[in-house]
């Protein structure tokens, strides 16, 4: 059996810190994360067949068809979701595609996600001896997130190591004293 990456992506949670965390207004369309770029490195992380998991929060009755498409067309699979307003079904829907995936007998996961609600998820897959990254911000990340890096897991930045943008973000990052450019600040 060929290995495989699940490429999973919380797509509220993106959003979410990518608009209010890192841009501080609703992201224009060059700002926002171009999804075939983001499958493609994917597949370069490990050197594996990727399959892109796209969870929607769709309780409202409504899905952006023209979004959903456009996901379709870069080979992702678009996963909407309704339940109650007190439940996160993304999260919840994210819980259990983790969990699913543990249950099989292949699979690593590239999540794309801030939360540190999938921790015994990805504890689990760990344990379990699967490669696992987390796709985000660094900056943003739940530090119990943060705190598996020991236990193996990776951490991809979604606009350095992944190019998932068109152009740079106004980002204010840890710079390790090795690449420091003071130049750059004297312009």
């Amino acid at each position: 059996m060929n290995a495989i990456t699940y490429l999973v992506i919380d797509g509220e949670n993106i959003d979410a810190t990518l608009g209010v965390s890192v841009l501080d207004h609703k992201p224009l369309p060059e700002e926002r994360p171009r999804w075939d770029r983001v499958l493609e490195s994917s597949q370069e992380v490990w050197s594996q067949d990727t399959k892109g998991l796209f969870f929607l929060n769709a309780s409202s009755g409504y899905m952006p068809m023209g979004f959903v498409q456009a996901l379709m067309a870069m080979r992702y699979q678009p996963i909407p979701l309704a339940g109650p307003s007190h439940v996160k079904v993304v999260d919840e829907g994210i819980k259990q595609m983790l969990d699913a995936i543990a249950d099989q007998d292949r699979g690593n996961v590239i999540l794309a996600s801030h939360d540190g609600d999938f921790v015994p998820e990805i504890q689990r897959l760990l344990r379990a001896g699967r490669k696992v990254a987390i796709m985000a911000f660094p900056e943003f990340l739940s530090s119990q997130l943060h705190d598996l890096v020991d236990d193996g897991l990776e951490i991809l930045d979604m606009e350095h190591d992944i190019n998932a943008f068109q152009v740079p973000l106004p980002r204010l990052q840890i710079i390790e004293l090795e690449d420091f450019d003071p130049t750059l600040y004297l312009r």
